[in-house]
Protein backbone atom coordinates (compact mmCIF):
# COMPACT_ATOMS: atom_id res chain seq x y z
CA UNK A 1 0.00 0.00 0.00
CA UNK A 2 1.63 3.61 -0.83
CA UNK A 3 1.93 6.48 1.66
CA UNK A 4 -0.84 9.15 1.08
CA UNK A 5 -0.09 12.69 1.64
CA UNK A 6 -2.51 14.98 2.54
CA UNK A 7 -3.12 17.67 0.13
CA UNK A 8 -1.43 21.17 1.11
CA UNK A 9 -2.76 24.57 0.68
CA UNK A 10 -1.18 25.07 -2.52
CA UNK A 11 -2.72 22.10 -4.12
CA UNK A 12 -6.03 23.56 -2.83
CA UNK A 13 -5.40 26.72 -4.74
CA UNK A 14 -5.17 25.22 -7.81
CA UNK A 15 -8.13 23.21 -7.18
CA UNK A 16 -10.48 26.11 -6.16
CA UNK A 17 -8.80 28.01 -10.04
CA UNK A 18 -9.53 24.65 -11.93
CA UNK A 19 -12.77 23.79 -10.54
CA UNK A 20 -14.23 27.61 -10.77
CA UNK A 21 -12.91 27.27 -14.54
CA UNK A 22 -15.47 23.78 -14.16
CA UNK A 23 -12.59 21.36 -15.00
CA UNK A 24 -13.54 18.03 -14.35
CA UNK A 25 -12.53 15.67 -11.36
CA UNK A 26 -10.30 13.76 -13.80
CA UNK A 27 -8.72 16.75 -14.92
CA UNK A 28 -7.60 18.32 -12.05
CA UNK A 29 -6.50 14.66 -10.64
CA UNK A 30 -4.63 14.21 -13.69
CA UNK A 31 -2.81 17.75 -13.02
CA UNK A 32 -2.24 17.16 -9.41
CA UNK A 33 -0.73 13.77 -9.96
CA UNK A 34 -3.69 12.71 -8.05
CA UNK A 35 -6.01 9.98 -7.87
CA UNK A 36 -9.47 11.16 -8.56
CA UNK A 37 -11.26 9.98 -5.73
CA UNK A 38 -9.12 12.01 -3.35
CA UNK A 39 -10.11 15.20 -5.85
CA UNK A 40 -13.55 14.37 -5.35
CA UNK A 41 -13.90 13.32 -1.85
CA UNK A 42 -11.81 16.80 -1.12
CA UNK A 43 -14.29 18.58 -3.19
CA UNK A 44 -17.64 16.93 -1.65
CA UNK A 45 -16.14 17.00 2.13
CA UNK A 46 -14.86 20.88 2.37
CA UNK A 47 -17.18 22.32 -0.18
CA UNK A 48 -20.53 23.84 -0.03
CA UNK A 49 -24.02 24.64 -2.23
CA UNK A 50 -25.84 27.73 -2.98
CA UNK A 51 -29.59 27.38 -3.51
CA UNK A 52 -30.02 27.94 -7.62
CA UNK A 53 -26.51 27.14 -8.21
CA UNK A 54 -25.51 23.24 -9.17
CA UNK A 55 -21.97 23.77 -8.83
CA UNK A 56 -20.55 22.83 -5.43
CA UNK A 57 -18.33 25.81 -4.43
CA UNK A 58 -15.08 25.47 -3.15
CA UNK A 59 -12.64 27.85 -1.75
CA UNK A 60 -9.39 26.73 -0.70
CA UNK A 61 -8.54 28.86 2.59
CA UNK A 62 -12.22 27.73 3.98
CA UNK A 63 -11.02 23.85 2.72
CA UNK A 64 -7.69 24.26 4.83
CA UNK A 65 -9.53 26.07 7.46
CA UNK A 66 -12.35 22.78 7.79
CA UNK A 67 -8.90 20.22 7.74
CA UNK A 68 -7.67 21.74 10.44
CA UNK A 69 -10.88 21.27 12.70
CA UNK A 70 -11.33 17.86 11.84
CA UNK A 71 -7.85 17.09 12.65
CA UNK A 72 -7.85 18.90 15.61
CA UNK A 73 -10.97 17.00 16.85
CA UNK A 74 -9.67 13.68 15.93
CA UNK A 75 -6.30 14.51 17.92
CA UNK A 76 -5.56 12.25 20.99
CA UNK A 77 -6.07 13.94 24.20
CA UNK A 78 -3.55 13.87 26.56
CA UNK A 79 -3.42 14.18 30.23
CA UNK A 80 -2.86 18.07 29.87
CA UNK A 81 -5.94 17.99 28.01
CA UNK A 82 -8.21 17.22 30.57
CA UNK A 83 -7.91 19.94 34.11
CA UNK A 84 -9.82 17.52 35.63
CA UNK A 85 -8.16 14.97 35.48
CA UNK A 86 -5.13 16.59 36.29
CA UNK A 87 -5.93 17.94 39.47
CA UNK A 88 -6.82 14.42 40.80
CA UNK A 89 -3.96 12.53 39.83
CA UNK A 90 -1.87 15.12 41.56
CA UNK A 91 -4.37 14.66 44.72
CA UNK A 92 -3.98 10.98 44.83
CA UNK A 93 -0.20 11.44 44.27
CA UNK A 94 0.22 13.94 46.99
CA UNK A 95 -2.82 13.10 49.28
CA UNK A 96 -3.56 9.53 48.91
CA UNK A 97 0.01 8.20 48.32
CA UNK A 98 -0.91 6.61 45.30
CA UNK A 99 2.01 5.84 42.98
CA UNK A 100 1.29 6.65 38.97
CA UNK A 101 0.96 2.86 38.27
CA UNK A 102 -1.56 2.22 41.07
CA UNK A 103 -3.49 5.48 39.37
CA UNK A 104 -3.78 4.27 35.93
CA UNK A 105 -4.76 0.46 36.91
CA UNK A 106 -7.31 1.75 39.28
CA UNK A 107 -8.78 4.05 36.69
CA UNK A 108 -8.79 1.11 34.00
CA UNK A 109 -10.72 -0.92 36.59
CA UNK A 110 -13.12 1.64 37.75
CA UNK A 111 -13.25 2.77 33.94
CA UNK A 112 -12.72 0.06 32.51
CA UNK A 113 -10.89 1.26 29.69
CA UNK A 114 -6.95 3.45 30.47
CA UNK A 115 -7.67 7.55 30.12
CA UNK A 116 -3.95 7.99 31.02
CA UNK A 117 -1.11 5.13 31.15
CA UNK A 118 1.50 5.08 34.19
CA UNK A 119 4.18 6.32 31.75
CA UNK A 120 2.45 9.33 30.31
CA UNK A 121 1.64 10.43 34.45
CA UNK A 122 5.66 10.07 35.05
CA UNK A 123 6.45 12.40 31.92
CA UNK A 124 4.08 14.88 33.15
CA UNK A 125 5.51 14.79 36.68
CA UNK A 126 8.96 15.09 35.32
CA UNK A 127 8.34 17.70 32.74
CA UNK A 128 7.05 19.29 35.56
CA UNK A 129 3.48 19.70 33.84
CA UNK A 130 1.79 18.85 36.96
CA UNK A 131 3.20 21.62 39.37
CA UNK A 132 0.25 24.11 38.40
CA UNK A 133 -2.15 21.83 40.25
CA UNK A 134 0.27 21.92 43.18
CA UNK A 135 0.35 24.95 45.62
CA UNK A 136 3.30 26.28 47.03
CA UNK A 137 7.12 25.40 45.61
CA UNK A 138 7.37 21.91 46.03
CA UNK A 139 7.27 19.88 42.85
CA UNK A 140 4.22 17.08 42.38
CA UNK A 141 8.02 15.11 41.88
CA UNK A 142 8.99 15.03 45.51
CA UNK A 143 5.87 13.87 46.43
CA UNK A 144 6.51 10.53 44.78
CA UNK A 145 6.47 7.90 47.28
CA UNK A 146 10.18 6.90 46.96
CA UNK A 147 11.51 10.05 45.39
CA UNK A 148 13.49 8.04 43.08
CA UNK A 149 15.34 6.17 45.72
CA UNK A 150 16.39 2.48 45.26
CA UNK A 151 14.60 0.43 47.84
CA UNK A 152 16.39 -2.82 49.34
CA UNK A 153 14.09 -5.51 50.03
CA UNK A 154 15.27 -9.08 49.98
CA UNK A 155 19.03 -9.39 51.51
CA UNK A 156 18.69 -7.65 54.41
CA UNK A 157 20.23 -9.23 57.53
CA UNK A 158 18.13 -9.24 60.37
CA UNK A 159 20.19 -8.77 63.50
CA UNK A 160 17.92 -10.16 66.50
CA UNK A 161 18.19 -12.67 69.30
CA UNK A 162 16.93 -16.36 69.52
CA UNK A 163 13.61 -17.05 71.14
CA UNK A 164 11.77 -20.13 71.52
CA UNK A 165 9.85 -21.15 68.53
CA UNK A 166 6.63 -22.65 68.24
CA UNK A 167 6.75 -23.92 64.56
CA UNK A 168 8.82 -24.05 61.68
CA UNK A 169 8.19 -22.42 58.49
CA UNK A 170 8.62 -25.40 56.42
CA UNK A 171 5.59 -26.64 58.55
CA UNK A 172 2.80 -24.19 57.59
CA UNK A 173 0.37 -25.81 55.38
CA UNK A 174 1.01 -25.27 51.57
CA UNK A 175 -2.23 -23.01 50.62
CA UNK A 176 -0.80 -20.25 53.27
CA UNK A 177 2.00 -20.37 50.52
CA UNK A 178 -0.03 -20.22 47.57
CA UNK A 179 -2.33 -17.41 49.24
CA UNK A 180 -5.53 -19.14 48.33
CA UNK A 181 -7.36 -18.14 51.31
CA UNK A 182 -8.07 -15.35 53.84
CA UNK A 183 -6.97 -14.97 57.23
CA UNK A 184 -3.16 -16.01 57.05
CA UNK A 185 -1.56 -13.55 58.67
CA UNK A 186 2.06 -11.90 58.61
CA UNK A 187 3.33 -9.97 61.71
CA UNK A 188 5.93 -7.43 62.88
CA UNK A 189 6.55 -4.63 64.81
CA UNK A 190 7.76 -1.27 63.67
CA UNK A 191 10.20 0.57 66.03
CA UNK A 192 9.67 3.99 66.86
CA UNK A 193 12.32 5.55 69.30
CA UNK A 194 14.44 2.55 71.34
CA UNK A 195 12.70 1.97 74.13
CA UNK A 196 9.20 3.43 73.25
CA UNK A 197 6.45 2.61 72.29
CA UNK A 198 5.72 0.35 69.01
CA UNK A 199 3.50 -0.45 66.03
CA UNK A 200 2.18 -3.76 65.40
CA UNK A 201 1.44 -4.85 61.93
CA UNK A 202 -0.95 -7.66 60.80
CA UNK A 203 -0.50 -8.15 57.10
CA UNK A 204 -3.37 -10.85 55.38
CA UNK A 205 -1.02 -12.86 52.63
CA UNK A 206 -4.17 -13.02 50.28
CA UNK A 207 -5.48 -9.48 50.06
CA UNK A 208 -2.48 -7.52 52.03
CA UNK A 209 -5.37 -6.35 54.14
CA UNK A 210 -3.49 -4.56 57.45
CA UNK A 211 -4.95 -4.72 61.05
CA UNK A 212 -2.92 -3.47 64.04
CA UNK A 213 -1.92 -0.54 66.67
CA UNK A 214 0.51 0.60 69.31
CA UNK A 215 1.98 -1.62 71.77
CA UNK A 216 3.00 0.22 74.83
CA UNK A 217 6.74 -1.24 74.41
CA UNK A 218 8.25 -3.73 72.88
CA UNK A 219 8.17 -6.41 75.61
CA UNK A 220 6.60 -9.72 74.39
CA UNK A 221 3.96 -9.35 76.75
CA UNK A 222 2.59 -5.90 75.52
CA UNK A 223 2.94 -6.86 71.88
CA UNK A 224 0.65 -9.99 72.67
CA UNK A 225 -1.81 -7.72 74.03
CA UNK A 226 -1.44 -5.61 70.69
CA UNK A 227 -1.82 -8.46 68.68
CA UNK A 228 -4.60 -10.28 70.58
CA UNK A 229 -6.59 -6.31 70.07
CA UNK A 230 -5.72 -6.28 66.18
CA UNK A 231 -6.73 -9.72 65.27
CA UNK A 232 -10.22 -9.90 67.99
CA UNK A 233 -13.41 -9.72 65.24
CA UNK A 234 -10.85 -11.26 62.26
CA UNK A 235 -11.06 -14.29 60.33
CA UNK A 236 -7.20 -16.00 61.76
CA UNK A 237 -6.44 -19.70 60.39
CA UNK A 238 -2.67 -18.74 60.97
CA UNK A 239 0.16 -16.46 61.77
CA UNK A 240 3.57 -16.30 60.87
CA UNK A 241 6.34 -13.97 62.37
CA UNK A 242 10.10 -13.34 62.16
CA UNK A 243 12.29 -14.72 65.43
CA UNK A 244 12.49 -10.75 66.92
CA UNK A 245 12.53 -10.39 70.56
CA UNK A 246 9.21 -9.09 70.86
CA UNK A 247 7.70 -12.55 69.98
CA UNK A 248 9.20 -14.48 72.52
CA UNK A 249 5.93 -15.04 74.16
CA UNK A 250 4.79 -16.78 71.15
CA UNK A 251 3.48 -19.95 72.94
CA UNK A 252 1.11 -18.01 74.93
CA UNK A 253 -0.15 -16.11 72.05
CA UNK A 254 -0.45 -18.90 69.96
CA UNK A 255 -2.73 -20.75 73.16
CA UNK A 256 -4.78 -17.56 73.71
CA UNK A 257 -5.58 -16.80 69.74
CA UNK A 258 -5.92 -20.61 69.09
CA UNK A 259 -4.33 -21.18 66.07
CA UNK A 260 -0.82 -21.61 65.13
CA UNK A 261 2.24 -19.64 64.49
CA UNK A 262 4.87 -20.34 62.64
CA UNK A 263 8.23 -18.23 62.45
CA UNK A 264 10.48 -17.64 59.63
CA UNK A 265 14.51 -19.24 59.14
CA UNK A 266 16.65 -16.66 60.55
CA UNK A 267 17.98 -13.58 58.25
CA UNK A 268 14.94 -14.53 56.21
CA UNK A 269 12.73 -11.26 56.05
CA UNK A 270 11.38 -12.36 52.57
CA UNK A 271 9.80 -15.18 54.17
CA UNK A 272 6.88 -12.88 55.41
CA UNK A 273 7.45 -10.05 52.38
CA UNK A 274 3.78 -9.11 52.22
CA UNK A 275 4.07 -7.14 56.06
CA UNK A 276 8.06 -6.50 54.86
CA UNK A 277 6.71 -4.48 52.11
CA UNK A 278 3.47 -2.62 54.54
CA UNK A 279 6.37 -1.83 56.77
CA UNK A 280 8.09 -0.23 54.33
CA UNK A 281 4.88 1.39 53.50
CA UNK A 282 4.66 2.54 56.82
CA UNK A 283 7.78 4.16 57.31
CA UNK A 284 6.94 6.96 54.64
CA UNK A 285 4.55 8.07 57.74
CA UNK A 286 6.37 7.44 60.60
CA UNK A 287 10.04 7.52 59.84
CA UNK A 288 12.78 6.00 62.07
CA UNK A 289 13.30 7.52 65.23
CA UNK A 290 9.70 8.98 65.26
CA UNK A 291 8.47 9.79 68.70
CA UNK A 292 5.30 7.08 68.73
CA UNK A 293 4.16 8.33 72.12
CA UNK A 294 3.06 11.51 70.53
CA UNK A 295 1.11 9.65 67.69
CA UNK A 296 -2.72 9.28 68.97
CA UNK A 297 -4.73 6.03 68.22
CA UNK A 298 -6.59 8.06 65.39
CA UNK A 299 -3.52 8.97 63.27
CA UNK A 300 -2.01 5.32 63.12
CA UNK A 301 -5.57 4.06 62.23
CA UNK A 302 -6.02 6.62 59.74
CA UNK A 303 -2.75 5.64 58.19
CA UNK A 304 -3.64 2.02 58.01
CA UNK A 305 -7.00 2.50 56.83
CA UNK A 306 -5.24 4.72 54.13
CA UNK A 307 -2.84 1.70 53.08
CA UNK A 308 -5.59 -0.58 52.75
CA UNK A 309 -7.83 1.88 50.24
CA UNK A 310 -3.89 2.01 47.97
CA UNK A 311 -4.59 -0.37 44.87
CA UNK A 312 -2.52 -3.30 44.30
CA UNK A 313 -0.65 -4.50 40.68
CA UNK A 314 -0.55 -8.14 42.59
CA UNK A 315 -4.93 -7.59 43.38
CA UNK A 316 -5.29 -6.72 39.31
CA UNK A 317 -5.41 -2.88 40.59
CA UNK A 318 -8.27 -3.49 43.61
CA UNK A 319 -7.03 -2.47 46.89
CA UNK A 320 -7.06 -5.05 50.25
CA UNK A 321 -10.01 -3.70 52.07
CA UNK A 322 -12.04 -5.13 48.59
CA UNK A 323 -10.23 -8.22 48.45
CA UNK A 324 -10.58 -8.89 52.16
CA UNK A 325 -14.19 -7.66 52.59
CA UNK A 326 -15.37 -9.39 49.12
CA UNK A 327 -16.75 -5.56 48.38
CA UNK A 328 -16.14 -3.00 45.57
CA UNK A 329 -15.78 0.67 46.22
CA UNK A 330 -15.30 3.57 44.66
CA UNK A 331 -11.96 5.22 44.58
CA UNK A 332 -11.31 8.19 42.31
Amino acid sequence: MGHYSHLSIEEREDIMVWWKNHESISQIARKLGRNKSSISREIKRNGWTIIGVAHLCYRASTAQRKTDVRRQACKKRTLLDDPNLRARIVFLICSRHFSPEQIAGRLHLELSYAPVSCSTIYRAIHSGKLDCELPGVQSVRRRLRHRGKRRHTKHLIERRGKIRITHELVERPKEVADRQRIGDWEGDTVIGKAKGPRLVTQVDRMSGYLVGGKAASGSSADVNVAIQQALRGEVVKTITLDRGSEFARAAELQEAIGVSIYFCLPHHPWQRGTNENTNGLIREYFPKGTDLSSISDREIEAVYNELNLRPRKRLGWKCPWEVYHHQTLHLL
